[in-house]
């Protein structure tokens, strides 16, 4: 009999988060929710007259603001349901409910920036003078004329906002597809026990120092993914035409274009990344070559990928071990950024072990007005230990914006997202290693470092490469099939990991099981903040106090500016090619130092 995941009934309290920061009941989270419908009829009455006058504008902002927070609070408080327990039918609906009071707000209020578009500028610079308290809403006026160009009549406006539930359904169909309703196979693990695969458990098999369960592992989770490829081609397909449409709608050239424009982020410092990525592939393959070394194998595999090169020297590390290293290792960033962890630690914030009909993988969320959450799916490994100071880092950026920024500026661009996270988790490396004096746990521990970089710089780079090729794709119309989708992914495959790896069919898959192609171009993120968080990790580390000011200062902006110009207040340029070559630089350090140890 396989070992299935427990219920969500079965986790003991302590394990889960206590949602109760945002609403004590749901009856309270009615209560909001009438009253975003009470706010959004008097910012509707504003309707032809937002910008008439300076009491005009300052009230319609103000109540559009008090609505946007309440929605905010309301949607996070449904989907950390949702997430615990997608099969919770009530939790579901409760999802499916706010994604209709949002668009219903979006659409019922879509006329507000037309409105101030339409102003004369000459006009609304005057109303500042004759109403002081609309000073707090200069930067995000100025924000919404740096989008003039983009920007529909409010007819038009309306009717792309009456889009917006209609439009997550690849997104939502997926999500349920993948986390609730997929049944995997049953594998023998490696003491010989039957287990059912799962999203939780994949990456741990695949972790595994036995390379029967690798390969027995890699074949079963794709087989479901193979079996339904055409399902998630068309879901794939239909997120391509929506951001399509959305593109086209507000003029822009392609989506790319439009995605990176919504963060305020120059198109370059995509093609930046891919081309500087071109330009170093010579070290991931040196990487693959390595490793196909360090396991002794005469062929590499791509199950072969994620078990660590350096055998034996992976041990278990328990939640409470992993907490607390975490916080020794955050020492250097100071006091009160560790005591704020630790409360996170200590008051349930952080949601730790897989359940059945949990959301699969790991990220931070919350809402103004309410702690960070934390959503992991925690197993007893190096790995995880990383991933909880990666998402406690996400948190804490999300505290301090929140903390010194009114409602309106406290959502930090996606774009300087993945920075605090991958801070966190540099100085968690870099605690790691000072603290060894075993020449194999250094081999072992700068082998993870290796991944890390492997992980987070190449293969999302990869991703964003296959996310900017199949975007183009449909673009110029060609479909986007399961055939297509696994040609150019496996294409990709080839090319980062190189002729030293065996690009095993299974791996064309791969497209179709990850999330994040839901997310409009988010993934190159991931790659443009690693580099700025190695840069903003070493330099924290050398030069102490002022640094971690500066850095503070940077957590602490959230969207008051561009988050170009909030990286400078870090010490980092993302336009300029540098902080990426900086960072493989590093990678290429790392190779050479572990090929000295190995």
């Amino acid at each position: 009999m396989a070992k299935e995941l427990p219920k969500r009934s079965d986790v003991r309290e302590e394990d889960t988060w206590d949602l109760r920061a945002m609403y004590a009941t749901k009856e309270d989270w009615e209560k909001d929710l009438a009253e975003v419908s009470v706010i959004t009829s008097i910012v509707e009455r504003m309707e032809g007259k937002v910008a008439a006058s300076a009491d005009n504008l300052f009230n319609t902002l103000e109540q559009s603001a008090k609505a946007e927070q309440k929605i905010e609070l309301a949607f996070s408080y449904a989907e950390r349901l949702f997430d615990q327990d997608q099969k919770n039918t009530a939790h579901q609906a409760m999802s499916q409910r706010m994604y209709a009071v949002y668009t219903d707000y979006s659409s019922r209020t879509a006329f507000v920036v037309p409105e101030i578009l339409s102003a004369d500028e000459a006009v609304l610079e005057g109303y500042f003078g004759e109403k002081p308290g609309l000073e707090l809403y200069r930067i995000k006026i100025k924000e919404i004329q740096r989008t003039k160009a983009h920007s529909l009549s409010a007819e038009l406006e309306k009717l792309v906002a009456m889009t917006g539930e209609m439009a997550q359904t690849s997104e939502q169909v997926f999500s349920i597809l993948n986390n609730a309703d997929f049944t995997y196979p049953e594998i023998r693990d490696e003491n010989g026990d039957m287990v059912r695969l799962s999203n939780g458990n994949f990456i741990p098999l695949e972790e595994s120092a036995d390379r029967r369960v690798r390969k027995d592992a890699f074949e079963g989770y794709y087989s479901v993914y193979r079996q339904f490829a055409n399902t998630l081609a068309g879901l794939y397909s239909g997120q391509v035409k929506k951001q399509i449409f959305y593109a086209k709608a507000r003029s822009y050239a392609s989506t790319l274009e439009a995605a990176v424009d919504a963060n305020n982020v120059p198109s370059k410092v995509y093609h930046n990344l891919i081309e500087t990525i071109g330009r170093n592939i010579d070290k991931m393959h040196r990487y693959v070559r390595l490793r196909k070394k360090c396991l002794g194998v005469d062929e590499l595999h791509m199950y072969d990928i994620y078990t660590p090169m350096i055998a034996d020297a992976a041990k278990k590390i328990s939640f409470t071990e992993a907490k607390e290293t975490v916080l020794a290792a955050l020492a250097p960033l100071g006091e009160e950024y560790v005591s704020k962890v630790k409360e996170g630690f200590e008051n349930r914030w952080i949601d730790v072990y897989e359940n059945a009909g949990k959301r699969s993988g790991a990220y931070s969320a919350g809402a103004y007005g309410a702690h960070p959450y934390v959503l992991l799916n925690h197993n007893d490994t190096l790995d995880n230990m990383f991933t909880l100071a990666h998402e406690m880092g996400h948190a804490m950026h999300s505290y301090y914006s929140n903390e010194n920024q009114p409602y309106i500026y406290s959502q930090y661009r996606i774009f300087v997202a993945e920075v605090a996270s991958t801070c966190n988790e540099i100085l968690l490396m870099e605690y790691l290693l000072a603290k060894t004096t075993d020449k194999k746990e250094r081999a072992y521990l700068l082998n993870h470092y290796l991944d890390s970089f492997k992980g987070t710089v190449y293969r999302q780079t990869m991703f964003a490469e296959y996310e900017m090729r199949t975007n183009k794709m449909a673009e110029e119309g060609e479909s986007l099939t399961a055939e297509s989708l696994c040609r150019v992914y496996r294409e990709l495959n080839e090319k980062y990991y190189g002729p030293d790896m065996i690009s095993d069919p299974e791996i064309a898959y791969e497209w179709a099981r990850i999330p994040h192609f839901y997310y409009n171009f988010y993934v190159y993120q991931y790659a443009t903040g690693f580099s700025a968080a190695v840069s903003i990790a070493q330099t924290i580390l050398k030069e102490g106090a002022p640094a971690v000011e500066r850095y503070r200062r940077f957590l602490s902006g959230g969207c008051s500016m561009s988050p170009v110009e909030l990286l400078k207040i870090a010490g980092v340029d993302m336009e300029d090619p540098a902080p990426v070559q900086k960072a493989l630089d590093v990678f290429g350090g790392i190779l050479d130092e572990i090929e000295a140890l190995v």
